[in-house]
Parts: structure tokens; sequence; C-alpha cells
């Protein structure tokens, strides 16, 4: 596939998802090297959408660490049990927070972070193995079809460990 997205030109974020989730398969497939595969669909995800963080945590003996992302600097180690990223990893569960001044030990690694959606992504044993994690700086930004979209994109990166 070529390196260029072809996006519809619309605000309908499931329209979107709905595009972008052949072209990331098309992306990845073939491409052995997981690291390159998620920096391009991180990449992918900025630009359909233009959050304002979008990344990978994996999970790295007790903890989860900084993987591919696109946006600022961002906190390089959480612990299982901080933020949303640690309780979407320890709940094995999407966490979609609209505002993340009021979900309880909230990481603040960028101040400009007003929303957040935290997606795991699963081996095939039901294994957390990462999370994608998707901020934005615009309060209540993500919805049920983030979510769908997101759970989409994570389940074609939990193919891509098994290959």
């Amino acid at each position: 596939m070529a390196e260029t997205l072809i996006l519809p030109q619309t605000t309908d974020r499931q329209a979107v998802y709905q595009s972008l989730l052949p072209q990331l398969t098309a992306l990845v497939e073939g491409e052995p090297d997981l690291v390159a595969n998620l920096a391009n669909i991180a990449a992918a995800l900025k630009e359909a959408f233009d959050f304002f963080w979008v990344g990978f945590y994996l999970k790295k003996n007790d903890q989860l660490v900084l993987g591919p992302f696109q946006g600022p600097i961002a906190c390089t180690r959480i612990a299982f049990n901080k933020g949303v990223c640690g309780a979407a990893y320890t709940r094995k569960e999407t966490i979609l927070v609209p505002d993340v001044e009021q979900f309880p030990g909230h990481i603040a690694c960028s101040s400009a972070s007003k929303s957040e959606i935290v997606v795991p992504v699963l081996d095939q044993s039901g294994e957390v193995t990462m999370v994608l994690d998707v901020d934005s700086d615009r309060l209540n930004d993500f919805s049920p079809a983030d979510a769908d979209g997101l759970e989409k994109i994570a389940h074609l990166i939990s193919s891509l460990q098994t290959a």
C-alpha cells in the first residue's frame, strides 16, 4: 500500500474509522516489525482525527512503558494501578473519560489533555500486552464510535502479535 491515507471529508468519526481500518490492515500487511506497525498506526490516527496525542504503552515486566506515539512528549512509565492507562490494563476494558480532571488518579502527562480514551490490546490468550492511549485537548471529545473504532484497531494489532 502507498503510505498515503484516503479519508472521507466528514466529521462523522464512525465513517472515518470505517475508511481507515482497511487502509491500516493493508499498511501493516506483510510487515513483521511490531514497533514499525505501531508507529504507522499512531501516525494514521493522528492524521485522520488530529487528536492531541496518540500512542501505545507496552507491558514490560511490572509496568507500562511508552512505545510509539504522535504528539508532545509523554510519561515514560506507568504503573498498572495508576491513571487511565493502568485502569484499562487492569480491567481489560476500554475506558472513556470525558473529563480527565474527574478521573481518580489521573496522571497529567500534559496539562493540555482534557479527555482521554484507552483501549487494551490483548494477545491470543487474553492477556493485555499494551494499551492504545488517545488524548484530546477538548472536553468530552470521545464517544462510543471512538471506542468501537479503536477496539477494531486494537483487534488488528492483536493479530499482528501472532504473525
